[in-house]
């Protein structure tokens, strides 16, 4: 039988090793990735069956890169490993497509019973985040208020501002106009109700859209 071929996404070498030794008994990894942008453009020419990621990643962070990756693999399960305790991301991360949302600090053996559940075509959510839930833990997440939506575009270059790069260097990244990068700055300050530049990058350190 043909093991389940796996991809790992995270901002953190050690714990892309640490993963990998984990998985690789029963998995097969096929790509390991530091950036969103370089698992988006490469993940499709691997066939993966699953990608285990983080949210916070720099260029692209895991939800924009997670958004992209089923547009382009409707069939891939996505697994976000992460430190984000916050359940209104866990609830976008299921929105945008997630199968499964664990903690860094839960077991190993809870990641590999996610990717097991997964691969079988069902969901998983680790009991550090469902104390307290009843009924379908997914979509009790699903339900949850989000945060004012924002297009991927968008959200690309908030990443990028909030990384500390200049309208024009975002511009260049991003393969657009440094007057294209502006209109999506401020579109979404008055989109977001914010004022300043500063309160546009705290709300992107607030959305872990920047890699820790």
């Amino acid at each position: 039988m043909t093991r389940p071929r796996i991809i790992l996404a995270d901002a953190h070498r050690l714990m892309l090793d640490a993963l990998k030794n984990l998985l690789e008994p029963e998995f097969e990894v096929v790509g390991t990735f530091i950036d969103g942008q370089a698992l988006v453009e490469c993940a499709p020419e691997l066939q993966p069956h699953v990608i285990v990621l983080d949210v916070g990643m720099p260029l692209m962070n895991g939800l924009i890169a997670g958004e992209r990756l089923k547009q382009a693999m409707p069939l891939v399960k996505l697994i976000y490993v992460t430190m984000n305790h916050d359940p209104e991301m866990a609830g976008e991360a299921f929105r945008l497509g997630a199968s499964a949302y664990l903690l860094k600090n839960s077991a190993g053996s809870e990641l590999l019973r996610a990717i097991r559940e997964v691969v079988r075509g069902g969901f998983y959510v680790t009991p550090l985040m469902t104390k307290g839930m009843v009924g379908s833990f997914v979509l009790n997440f699903k339900r949850m208020k989000s945060k004012p939506s924002l297009t991927i575009r968008q959200k690309e270059v908030l990443q990028l501002l909030a990384e500390g790069r200049s309208m024009k260097e975002a511009a260049f990244k991003l393969k657009v106009s440094p007057r294209t990068v502006a209109y999506h700055k401020y579109t979404m300050m008055e989109h977001l109700q914010i004022r300043s530049s500063a309160e546009l990058i705290e709300f992107a350190m607030k959305s872990s859209l920047v890699a820790a």
